[in-house]
């Protein structure tokens, strides 16, 4: 198998259940079109239209629900989709990519939540994937707190998998900051219980300071 090429211009914002991600991504995005650069800002699961079909299967099939490996293969299928079809045609022509969740949330959610083999998982990176992201920004917060704040989401209720136990968001948060912890060139962890500004700020500086290394 190839090994997984990293993609300085990929950047990815991972984190649980209510940690603000969508807040960091805006910031993130309007901070590179302020500098003139082409950015695609995007997520996972979905992205692409054939990928956000897969999204319904995923969070909303309660009559049906996948098993462990299915959810597994179904991520997989979308981000191979996801990746194929915008990453990748995003990066060749020189444009900043930001996801909204990457291959590390299948490691803690598939692989910690779920129990599923790491190993397993690093395979399908490599061979459907082949990329990861030069910077990963993860939103950390308390697993109490961030389930406070998604049922204070007005619209919907809760998907299928924002239903899962405290002990399922437990364990990926454990895995999102030991992954953080084993490779810390590539984490940046930012403490999600601020004020969704100051972390969005954070955030913002985080990206600048990456950028200005890449030289």
């Amino acid at each position: 198998m190839s090994p997984v090429r990293t993609e300085p211009r990929l950047v990815t914002v991972e984190g649980g259940e209510g940690a603000g991600k969508s807040t960091v991504l805006a910031a993130l995005r309007d901070s590179l079109l302020a500098q003139g650069a082409e950015v695609v800002a995007t997520r996972e699961p979905g992205g692409t239209p054939l990928a956000e079909r897969i999204r319904g299967l995923l969070l909303h099939t309660d009559d049906d629900p996948p098993a462990p490996d299915t959810e597994l293969l179904l991520m997989f299928a979308a981000r191979a989709q996801h990746v194929h079809a915008r990453v990748l045609p995003a990066l060749e022509r020189g444009a900043w990519v930001l996801s909204d969740r990457f291959t590390d949330s299948s490691h803690a959610y598939q692989g910690a939540g779920r129990g599923l083999d790491g190993a397993f998982i690093d395979a399908l990176e490599q061979r459907v994937v082949g990329i990861r992201p030069g910077l990963t920004l993860l939103l950390d917060l308390g697993v109490a707190e961030g389930r406070g704040r998604t049922r204070q989401r007005a619209g919907a209720g809760p998907d299928r998998i924002e239903r899962e136990q405290d002990a399922f968001f437990e364990r990926v948060r454990e895995a999102f900051l030991a992954r953080a912890q084993a490779q810390p060139d590539r984490f940046r962890v930012l403490d999600a219980t601020r004020p969704a500004l100051e972390v969005a700020a954070e955030a913002v500086a985080c990206l600048r300071a990456y950028r200005e290394g890449l030289g």
